[in-house]
């Protein structure tokens, strides 16, 4: 069924408005470890970030067919529920951003998408296998990224401990800008996408496109609002990431942004919806119990868990709301 123009319009917006959201949660992600080893300057990190974000959001649209084709059945979708689902995603986003604290903005969409499809129609429009991925991915994206932030450090640290302090810092002072471009690039490759797929479903579901098939100017928006949003940059969130969770130098910096960057670009390439924040986190947790397990500031680290658990049931709960509004006013 034809939509109305401005239905449209208004869901194309909302998904540019939340892209900027999840760029402006997730800068923490590409630049709190750069930022917090004294790599780089804040406001040169955000400028890289963002245009690295923008390049990583054209290599696939594999991850952007997941969202659209692979959680929901498409021909139940209609644009109240894309809009009810952008809505939560967006609160979600900004009020824990004012709170400092990073969250996955991609399983914020994914539970607005679960709760909007239930006020609909119930369990019947969600595809079960699609969300079993998406949640088998949130479980193991932080143990992954623990897991190979660990032995990346170790690994280092056979090689460079024999290394006086100062010569250690020097080299990967520099390694460091690498590993935050690669880490940055990933980040748009896949969290970019989730919007790309969320404006083509609507699209199919107001009856623009005949099948689901990412437009290019849907990519050069999604991947210019993401960019934006991480310029701008979390300021709060970068710090409980950066400085609050643990002491980094540029070697631990390296050695988490390296293991997350590896583990996002196989699950871009793959289509799997991961949360770079889940990633990243897990990655430095991970390179600081290489350390030692005291060098991680576990009361910092448990107050970013409890927001991811409560992101996918409070952000379902938003959209279910905001679904049952708008069947009334549209």
């Amino acid at each position: 069924m034809l939509e109305p123009q401005w239905l449209i319009i208004l869901v194309i917006v909302c998904g540019l408005i939340f892209d900027f959201t999840n760029g402006w949660n997730d800068a923490a992600n590409a630049i709190a470890t750069v930022v917090a080893t004294r790599v780089l300057r804040p406001l040169q990190a955000v400028a890289m970030a963002a245009a690295l974000n923008v390049l990583g959001a054209f290599i696939s649209t594999e991850v952007a067919k997941t969202i659209g084709e692979g959680l929901l059945d498409p021909s139940q979708v209609n644009l109240a529920l894309v809009l009810s689902a952008l809505i939560a995603g967006i609160l979600w986003n900004i009020a824990m951003t004012f709170l400092g604290l990073p969250i996955s903005a991609s399983h914020a969409l994914i539970g607005g998408m679960v709760g909007a499809a239930v006020a609909k129609g119930g369990w019947g429009i969600v595809q079960i296998g699609g969300i079993g991925t998406v949640l088998l991915g949130m479980f193991l994206s932080p143990l992954l990224g623990g897991l190979l932030g660990w032995v990346l450090m170790r690994w280092i640290e056979g090689i460079v401990g024999n290394w006086a302090p100062t010569r250690v810092t020097k080299w990967f002072h520099w390694l460091q800008l690498l590993s935050a471009g690669f880490v940055s690039f990933s980040h748009g490759s896949n969290d970019a996408q989730k919007v790309m797929g969320i404006i083509t479903l609507a699209l199919l579901a107001g009856g623009r496109i005949s099948e689901f098939h990412v437009p290019i100017w849907v990519v050069l928006l999604a991947a210019s609002a993401i960019g934006l949003g991480t310029l701008l940059g979390g300021w709060g969130v970068i710090k409980t990431v950066g400085m609050k969770m643990a002491k980094l130098q540029p070697v631990h910096g390296f050695a988490a942004e390296t293991s997350s960057a590896i583990l996002i670009l196989l699950a871009t390439h793959t289509g799997i919806p991961v949360s770079s924040t889940h990633t990243i986190t897990g990655s430095i947790i991970g390179v600081g119990m290489a350390r030692r397990a005291r060098s991680v500031r576990w009361s910092v680290a448990n107050k970013i868990v409890y927001a991811w658990v409560f992101t996918l049931p409070g952000t379902a709960l938003v959209a279910w709301l905001a679904y049952k509004g708008l069947a009334l006013l549209l």
